[in-house]
């Protein structure tokens, strides 16, 4: 197999597998999505996290 059809077929995979995870995402601001941000550690939480949160999920 070429090198060059190999690479092709991993940057395939690597764009199907990132499509196929982040449709099991909640979306944002969803009442999946504040239950999962609860669960997670908010020492993990990115500053647009952090705001979302409070946006949707306490106001």
């Amino acid at each position: 197999m070429k090198k060059t059809t190999k690479v092709f077929l991993s940057v395939l995979s690597v764009a199907s597998l990132s499509l196929f995870l982040g449709a099991c995402s909640p979306e944002v601001g969803s009442k999946e999505w504040c239950e999962d941000m609860k669960g997670k550690d908010k020492a993990n939480w990115t500053a647009n996290e952090a705001a979302d949160f409070a946006k949707n999920c306490l106001l």
